[in-house]
C-alpha cells in the first residue's frame, strides 16, 4: 500500500517545491508576509493535471451554475447608504460549482488537501497554528467553472487566506487582478472613496501570472480582488481548497444555499 507521503511526491513537484523543507518554507512566507499573495507555479505535476481536469470534465454536468449580484464587502445592502453609494452599489458573479461531496476520494485533490505534509507547510507559511476542514459536506474542497463571459465581481473576502489551484487557463480572460491593502477591516475602515473610484475603473489593480498547475496562497480580507470575464470556448477550471484555523466550523446556510444551491 502507497502512503500518503509516497502519494504527496507522484502529485506535486517535490522537487522545485520542498514543502517539508525549512528554508524553502520560511521564503515562502516570507513572500507571502511582504507581498499578501505568492504563486507557486509547477506546484503540480503534469500528469496530476491532467487527472483533476479529466475528473473535473466528467462531473462538469452536476456543477451548480448561478450568476449572483452582490456588494464588495460581501454583506447585506445597508439601507442607511444609498442604493449606488459603494458599500451597496452591486457587482456579478457568476460561476459553476462542485461541492466536497462530489469530488472523489481517490481525487489527487483529496490526497493533497488531506496530506499532513501539505497542511503543515501551509501553517508555516500562512502562520496557522493548525488547519481543519469544514464539518460540512459541502465546503472543504471546491471545483469552480467559468465559461464565456463568467467572472468573479470585485470584492474582499470573508476569510484570512485562499488557497487556489489553477487547472485550466481559459484562452484569453479570466484575469486575476487586485489591489492590496484597500480596506482595513479590522477597524471597518471601508474606503469608500477609492472603491467608488475602482467600480468607476478609474483604478489600475495589479495583476497575477499563473499557469496550469500553479499553487496560489492570498491574503483576500483586505486587497480587493476580482477575476475577469473568461473569453473563448475553454473554460477556466480551478479548485479552492477551504480550510479552518478552528475545529466543527460550517458555512454558513445562507452561503451554502448561495454558491452551493444545496444545504447536504
Amino acid at each position: 500500500m502507497i502512503s500518503n507521503k509516497n502519494k504527496l511526491s507522484t502529485i506535486i513537484n517535490i522537487d522545485k517545491h520542498p514543502i517539508d523543507d525549512a528554508i524553502y518554507r520560511s521564503e515562502c512566507k516570507r513572500k507571502l508576509d511582504n507581498d499578501g499573495v505568492i504563486v507557486l507555479a509547477d506546484f503540480l505535476l503534469k500528469n496530476t493535471i491532467k487527472s483533476i481536469l479529466e475528473e473535473a470534465n466528467k462531473q462538469e454536468n452536476l456543477a451548480y451554475y448561478c450568476v449572483n449580484k452582490h456588494n464588495v464587502y460581501l454583506k447585506p445592502s445597508d439601507p442607511s447608504f444609498k442604493i449606488n453609494h459603494p458599500r451597496n452599489k452591486t457587482v456579478i458573479s457568476s460561476k459553476g460549482c462542485i461541492t466536497d461531496d462530489q469530488v472523489s476520494t481517490n481525487s489527487s485533490l483529496r490526497v493533497l488537501y488531506n496530506s499532513k505534509k501539505f497542511k503543515d507547510f501551509l501553517c508555516e507559511v500562512l502562520n496557522e497554528e493548525a488547519l481543519y476542514k469544514y464539518n460540512d459536506e459541502l465546503s472543504s474542497i471546491n471545483i469552480h467553472y467559468a465559461k464565456e463571459g463568467q467572472e468573479l465581481g470585485w470584492h474582499f473576502d470573508n476569510s484570512s487566506f485562499a488557497i487556489t489551484l489553477l487547472i485550466q487557463k481559459p484562452i484569453s480572460g479570466g484575469s486575476f487582478e487586485y489591489i492590496r491593502d484597500f480596506r482595513d477591516a479590522h477597524t471597518e475602515e471601508n474606503n469608500y472613496d477609492q472603491v467608488s473610484d475602482l467600480l468607476d475603473d478609474k483604478c489600475s489593480p495589479q495583476r497575477l501570472k499563473m499557469e496550469n498547475g500553479s499553487l496560489v496562497l492570498f491574503r483576500g480580507k483586505n486587497a480587493i480582488h476580482r477575476v475577469t470575464p473568461t473569453k473563448g470556448s475553454q473554460m477556466r477550471v480551478l479548485s479552492v481548497l477551504a480550510y479552518n484555523s478552528e475545529p466543527d466550523v460550517q458555512l454558513s446556510e445562507s452561503a451554502r444555499m448561495t454558491f452551493f444551491g444545496k444545504l447536504y
